[in-house]
């Protein structure tokens, strides 16, 4: 059986080798309330900043800590660091394509609004990225990923296009669009996916004109966390992201 993971933000705390640390607060209860843990039971951490340390839970009275072990340099990356450009959709949605996005590598998230996104206050779509955080990092601690990728803020999908200037190797999805995913997919390094009814005609030409490609996914048209993930794990094995037997 697999040994459960925890993330320990180099800002919390010091991982080293052969040392002993003191585990914040929410490790601690996820370990002894949550997942039940026992003193002794073995365990993994990292920080995010590479690799990982196996090590012991030790437990006195309501306190915790790890035994750390020696730091093991294993990475789980994908072979192509993927950039998700993803509209915001429903609440419960966009938790989900974030988690999956994680799941299957991609190495950063770049929330957007689009015409037909849902909206809401400043203050709201603030508190949604910092779950979103949280998100992926349980998202790492679940699939073996030792690096959390960044969750950018939001921001409108033409100050993103601005932003970038050039969108040379985007590639934006559009169902009426004449070429698929698989003709783009060799210099693809961004994908941007559009919100619950798509991307605005306007929108996909105004990607187009800073030189993203626009593909499809086949002859259906997909909901919008479904093109997400199916388009992430397209590029991911086109890249050969897949564990040697």
């Amino acid at each position: 059986m697999t040994a459960p993971r925890f993330y320990v933000p180099a800002a919390a705390a010091t991982l080293a080798p052969h040392t002993e640390l003191r585990l914040p607060d929410d490790v601690t209860r996820h370990a002894v309330q949550v997942l039940r843990l026992r003193d002794g039971a073995p365990i993994v951490l990292f920080d995010g900043t590479g690799g990982e340390y196996p090590a012991t839970l030790a437990l006195a009275g309501r306190a915790a800590s790890a035994r750390v072990k020696a730091h093991v340099a294993i990475e789980r990356e994908a072979p192509i660091a993927l950039t998700l450009v993803q509209a915001l959709v429903a609440a419960d949605v966009m938790d989900g394509i974030v988690r999956k996005a994680v799941e299957l590598g991609v190495a950063r998230i770049v929330p957007i609004l689009a015409e037909r996104s849902q909206r809401g206050p400043a203050e709201r779509l603030e508190r949604r990225v910092g779950r979103w955080v949280q998100i992926a990092v349980g998202a790492c601690e679940q699939c073996g990923r030792n690096r959390v990728p960044p969750i950018e803020e939001v921001r409108p999908l033409d100050v993103f296009v601005s932003e970038r200037r050039d969108l040379h190797g985007a590639a934006v999805l559009d169902p009426r669009a004449p070429g698929s995913l698989a003709a783009a997919a060799r210099h693809a390094h961004t994908l941007i996916i559009g919100p619950e009814g798509g991307l605005t005609q306007q929108e996909v030409e105004r990607c187009a004109a800073a030189g993203a490609h626009v593909a499809h996914l086949g002859a259906r048209t997909l909901r919008a966390d479904t093109a997400a993930l199916a388009a992430l794990a397209t590029l991911q094995a086109m890249a050969g992201d897949a564990r040697d037997a």
